[in-house]
């Protein structure tokens, strides 16, 4: 994909670049033409000048003989003496056109030879003798201007066409430059419009593909993946998200491997302890407290404060064997392992100080590790209910189908409640989490706390047995 950038970043600035160069080149060529347009037009000035000049030498002394009136003299006299002054200029200005120079010199040299040799000998003599002077001089004066217009003729006419021809080309490169800038902005958009789709297809909606799967990655589906491989970085970037995504989903369930495999070693722990104390300390007290009933009632009659003492004994021993028993049950109720969870939860029905009812939907024994999770719900959500809710009643569900046990308790007390306020709803989710399973706390202000949990309940049904 970087070499696609580089190379259509290298077409467009050729574009570009190519456009630039031909439009200044139009333009220097313009301006060329311009410069020499303007040059022509002093010439043609300069020229015209010049023909008035002439006309004015002419027109006096022909007009002082005919009237013998000195007012005719005057343009006579500016003009021959301006007339040299615009003739050095014609000559400068036409100095780099050889033919222009060579007309230029001409006229200039028939100008010179109309004052010296006709006009102003033409004045003196009519100064001396107005009416002496023949027809036939006039008629030369005539002549001379005529050839001198002539020459005028011919270096206007030339410094016209050089004026259209450089006006033609002036408008030539004028329409070249507007037909290469038209083009090569046509060709800029298109490349850049081409470049922009490529974008948009090759990089833009893959990465919001991307963004759209990181979503249900955050939100916590590590299943997502995003399709497709992509060329060059994009395929870089989809390859590195699903491998992050791929690492993740294998650390999540190494995670709960490992916290499942926490919760079964210590409810296996519980177990083994609840059946230690069971079948060792308890059945030991119980022995012991049997011993002292035999010890006492074989006591002879005059040893009455021996037997008081006796039976004192026997029954410390017995509330010892009650606390131990309910010590144990604590740890693991032995109901839950050898009833099931529907005889459980009753038994927890009976024990707890609100009234609670039941609603239990559980035909057949599931994982020992659902129902112990389902258990330590329901105990710490009564527990919670008495300690805290102050509630008058509580509503006890559990339903199993569709491979989902669902458990829902809730009470109609202060509310309030939350996960993280308490260490035993942070136990309770833990192990709900660690059996891949989800838990909810809705607990309003002054609105009673329902704690809705749902378990993966899924059982071989070759091995379901009826609940006791």
């Amino acid at each position: 994909m970087t070499q696609r950038a580089v190379a259509a970043g290298i077409v467009l600035a050729l574009v570009v670049g190519a456009t630039f160069v031909t439009l200044l080149f139009s333009i220097a060529d313009m301006h060329r033409s311009q410069l020499r347009t303007r040059h022509s037009t002093q010439v043609l000035v300069v020229a015209n000048r010049l023909e008035r000049l002439i006309i004015d030498m002419e027109t006096g002394p022909r007009g002082f003989a005919l009237t013998g009136q000195q007012q005719f003299l005057q343009p006579w006299q500016e003009a021959v003496a301006a007339y040299p002054g615009e003739i050095d200029k014609l000559e400068r200005l036409v100095a780099d056109n050889p033919a222009q120079q060579a007309r230029a010199r001409r006229i200039a040299a028939a100008g010179t030879s109309y004052i010296d040799d006709y006009s102003t000998p033409l004045v003196e003599a009519v100064r001396r003798d107005p009416d002496g002077i023949p027809a036939t001089v006039v008629v030369e004066g005539k002549r001379r201007v005529d050839a001198m217009r002539a020459d005028f003729g011919a270096l206007v006419a030339a410094e016209q066409a050089v004026v259209d021809a450089q006006q033609t080309r002036s408008d030539a490169a004028a329409r070249r430059a507007g037909v290469v800038g038209a083009a090569g902005l046509i060709a800029s958009i298109a490349l850049i419009a081409a470049y922009t789709g490529y974008l948009t297809r090759a990089v833009v909606a893959p990465v919001r593909r991307v963004a759209a799967i990181a979503g249900r990655l955050a939100g916590g589906d590590l299943a997502a993946r995003v399709p497709g491989r992509g060329a060059g970085e994009i395929g870089l970037l989809t390859r590195s998200f699903n491998t992050m995504a791929a690492t993740l989903a294998r650390n999540r369930e190494e995670l709960a491997a490992s916290r499942s495999r926490i919760v079964t070693a210590a409810d296996q722990a519980h177990r083994r302890i609840e059946r230690d104390l069971h079948d060792g300390i308890q059945q030991r007290l119980v022995s012991l407290a049997l011993d002292i009933r035999s010890a006492q009632t074989a006591l002879p009659e005059d040893q009455a404060e021996l037997g008081e003492q006796l039976n004192r004994l026997a029954d410390g021993l017995g509330e010892a064997v009650d606390e131990l028993r309910e010590i144990s049950r604590g740890i693991h109720p032995v109901i839950l392992s050898r009833a099931g969870l529907v005889p459980a939860l009753k038994a927890l029905a009976r024990r707890s100080p609100v009234p609670v009812e039941l609603d239990v939907n559980v035909p057949v024994r599931l994982p020992e590790s659902v129902e112990v999770a389902a258990y330590y719900v329901v105990c710490e959500a009564l527990a919670n209910t008495a300690k805290h809710a102050r509630a008058t009643v509580s509503t006890v569900r559990a339903d199993a189908r569709d491979g989902v046990l669902h458990l829902e308790v809730r009470d109609d007390g202060v509310g309030g409640a939350a996960v993280g306020r308490g260490s035993g709803l942070v136990g309770v989710t833990d192990r709900v989490e660690a059996l891949g399973g989800a838990i909810t706390v809705i607990s309003p202000p002054a609105q009673g706390t329902a704690l809705i949990v749902d378990l993966p309940s899924a059982v071989d049904s070759q091995q379901m047995l009826p609940t006791g």
